[in-house]
Protein backbone atom coordinates (compact mmCIF):
# COMPACT_ATOMS: atom_id res chain seq x y z
CA UNK A 1 0.00 0.00 0.00
CA UNK A 2 1.64 2.97 0.90
CA UNK A 3 4.90 3.86 3.13
CA UNK A 4 3.30 6.99 5.46
CA UNK A 5 5.32 9.89 6.66
CA UNK A 6 6.17 8.98 10.72
CA UNK A 7 6.11 11.73 13.19
CA UNK A 8 8.98 12.81 15.25
CA UNK A 9 9.08 14.71 18.44
CA UNK A 10 7.68 17.59 19.59
CA UNK A 11 4.53 16.97 17.28
CA UNK A 12 1.67 17.48 19.49
CA UNK A 13 -0.66 14.53 18.09
CA UNK A 14 2.53 12.37 20.00
CA UNK A 15 1.09 13.31 22.99
CA UNK A 16 -3.07 13.11 22.05
CA UNK A 17 -4.71 10.71 23.06
CA UNK A 18 -6.41 8.86 20.34
CA UNK A 19 -9.93 8.03 19.85
CA UNK A 20 -11.47 4.15 19.73
CA UNK A 21 -12.10 2.60 15.96
CA UNK A 22 -15.98 2.60 16.34
CA UNK A 23 -15.69 0.76 13.06
CA UNK A 24 -13.59 -1.65 11.04
CA UNK A 25 -14.43 -0.93 7.73
CA UNK A 26 -11.74 -0.83 4.65
CA UNK A 27 -10.46 2.85 5.79
CA UNK A 28 -9.23 1.15 9.02
CA UNK A 29 -7.59 -1.95 6.61
CA UNK A 30 -5.73 -0.29 4.80
CA UNK A 31 -4.43 1.90 7.66
CA UNK A 32 -3.16 -1.03 9.19
CA UNK A 33 -1.37 -2.13 5.70
CA UNK A 34 0.10 0.96 5.18
CA UNK A 35 1.09 1.15 9.29
CA UNK A 36 2.85 -2.41 8.90
CA UNK A 37 4.52 -0.96 5.84
CA UNK A 38 5.77 1.95 7.42
CA UNK A 39 6.88 0.23 10.06
CA UNK A 40 8.89 -2.54 8.64
CA UNK A 41 10.58 0.53 6.24
CA UNK A 42 11.55 2.17 9.32
CA UNK A 43 12.75 -0.91 10.16
CA UNK A 44 10.76 -0.55 13.64
CA UNK A 45 9.17 -3.64 15.51
CA UNK A 46 6.32 -1.72 16.35
CA UNK A 47 4.00 1.59 15.57
CA UNK A 48 0.93 3.59 16.64
CA UNK A 49 -1.44 4.70 14.97
CA UNK A 50 -1.30 8.43 16.02
CA UNK A 51 2.69 8.32 15.23
CA UNK A 52 1.70 8.97 11.59
CA UNK A 53 -1.01 11.40 12.96
CA UNK A 54 -3.95 9.07 12.73
CA UNK A 55 -5.75 9.42 15.76
CA UNK A 56 -7.42 6.17 15.93
CA UNK A 57 -6.50 3.46 18.66
CA UNK A 58 -4.65 0.74 16.52
CA UNK A 59 -1.31 -0.52 16.94
CA UNK A 60 0.50 -3.17 15.12
CA UNK A 61 3.93 -4.79 15.54
CA UNK A 62 6.46 -7.63 14.99
CA UNK A 63 8.34 -9.40 17.99
CA UNK A 64 9.93 -11.95 15.08
CA UNK A 65 13.50 -11.71 15.32
CA UNK A 66 15.81 -11.01 11.84
CA UNK A 67 16.10 -14.85 11.55
CA UNK A 68 12.51 -15.79 12.08
CA UNK A 69 9.40 -15.26 9.81
CA UNK A 70 7.61 -12.17 9.78
CA UNK A 71 4.66 -12.13 12.70
CA UNK A 72 3.02 -8.96 11.87
CA UNK A 73 0.26 -8.27 14.78
CA UNK A 74 -2.13 -5.94 14.42
CA UNK A 75 -4.42 -4.75 17.38
CA UNK A 76 -7.46 -2.40 17.06
CA UNK A 77 -8.67 -0.75 20.57
CA UNK A 78 -6.18 -2.62 22.52
CA UNK A 79 -6.82 -2.51 26.74
CA UNK A 80 -4.21 -4.24 28.85
CA UNK A 81 -6.11 -5.28 31.48
CA UNK A 82 -3.12 -6.99 33.45
CA UNK A 83 0.31 -6.49 34.41
CA UNK A 84 3.16 -8.69 36.01
CA UNK A 85 4.19 -8.04 39.08
CA UNK A 86 7.67 -8.94 37.96
CA UNK A 87 9.61 -6.72 35.84
CA UNK A 88 12.27 -6.52 32.79
CA UNK A 89 14.77 -3.78 31.78
CA UNK A 90 14.75 -2.91 27.80
CA UNK A 91 16.39 -1.00 25.97
CA UNK A 92 13.90 0.77 24.10
CA UNK A 93 13.59 3.38 20.95
CA UNK A 94 10.66 4.89 18.91
CA UNK A 95 10.43 5.21 15.18
CA UNK A 96 9.13 9.05 16.41
CA UNK A 97 12.32 10.00 18.23
CA UNK A 98 15.15 8.24 15.65
CA UNK A 99 18.37 7.27 17.07
CA UNK A 100 18.01 7.53 20.89
CA UNK A 101 17.45 4.37 22.81
CA UNK A 102 17.63 3.68 26.89
CA UNK A 103 17.04 1.52 28.83
CA UNK A 104 13.29 1.60 30.45
CA UNK A 105 11.61 -0.97 33.34
CA UNK A 106 8.43 -2.23 32.39
CA UNK A 107 6.28 -5.19 33.57
CA UNK A 108 7.83 -8.38 32.12
CA UNK A 109 3.85 -9.83 31.48
CA UNK A 110 0.80 -8.19 29.93
CA UNK A 111 -2.57 -9.09 29.50
CA UNK A 112 -3.92 -7.26 26.54
CA UNK A 113 -7.62 -7.57 24.73
CA UNK A 114 -8.08 -6.32 21.17
CA UNK A 115 -9.80 -6.61 18.00
CA UNK A 116 -8.49 -7.94 14.69
CA UNK A 117 -8.94 -6.05 11.61
CA UNK A 118 -12.15 -8.64 11.21
CA UNK A 119 -13.74 -7.30 14.54
CA UNK A 120 -13.00 -10.68 16.04
CA UNK A 121 -12.19 -10.38 20.20
CA UNK A 122 -8.86 -11.63 21.37
CA UNK A 123 -7.47 -11.74 24.92
CA UNK A 124 -3.82 -12.29 25.11
CA UNK A 125 -1.27 -12.87 26.82
CA UNK A 126 2.71 -11.39 26.23
CA UNK A 127 5.73 -11.87 27.60
CA UNK A 128 9.01 -10.57 26.89
CA UNK A 129 10.01 -8.58 23.79
CA UNK A 130 6.18 -8.37 22.52
CA UNK A 131 5.29 -7.49 26.14
CA UNK A 132 7.03 -4.23 25.95
CA UNK A 133 5.98 -3.52 22.98
CA UNK A 134 2.68 -3.89 23.70
CA UNK A 135 2.97 -1.66 26.43
CA UNK A 136 5.40 0.67 24.45
CA UNK A 137 2.43 1.14 21.93
CA UNK A 138 -0.76 1.12 23.73
CA UNK A 139 1.36 3.86 25.63
CA UNK A 140 1.30 6.00 22.24
CA UNK A 141 -2.49 5.99 22.23
CA UNK A 142 -2.56 7.58 25.64
CA UNK A 143 -0.05 10.33 24.56
CA UNK A 144 2.61 8.68 26.41
CA UNK A 145 6.38 8.21 25.27
CA UNK A 146 8.95 6.12 26.40
CA UNK A 147 11.08 9.31 27.58
CA UNK A 148 8.14 9.81 29.90
CA UNK A 149 10.07 6.96 31.92
CA UNK A 150 13.42 8.33 32.33
CA UNK A 151 14.92 10.89 34.44
CA UNK A 152 13.51 14.24 34.22
CA UNK A 153 17.17 15.63 33.32
CA UNK A 154 17.22 13.29 30.40
CA UNK A 155 13.82 13.84 28.53
CA UNK A 156 14.55 17.24 28.89
CA UNK A 157 17.62 16.60 27.12
CA UNK A 158 16.57 14.94 24.64
CA UNK A 159 13.29 16.60 23.90
CA UNK A 160 15.47 19.85 23.40
CA UNK A 161 17.21 18.21 20.88
CA UNK A 162 14.37 17.71 18.92
CA UNK A 163 12.75 20.38 18.93
CA UNK A 164 15.76 22.46 18.04
CA UNK A 165 15.73 19.85 15.00
CA UNK A 166 12.16 20.69 14.09
CA UNK A 167 13.02 23.85 14.50
CA UNK A 168 15.88 23.91 12.11
CA UNK A 169 13.76 21.81 9.27
CA UNK A 170 11.29 24.29 9.50
CA UNK A 171 13.70 26.88 8.48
Amino acid sequence: MAIRPILHIPSPCLREVAAPVVEINDEIKILIKDMLDTMYDAPGVGLAAPQIGVMHRVIVMDSAGEEEEPAPLAMINPKIIWLSEELRIHQEGCLSIPEYYEDVERPDQCKVTFLDKEGKSHERTCDGLLSTIVQHEVDHLDGKLFIDYLSRLKRERVTKKFKKLAKRAAE
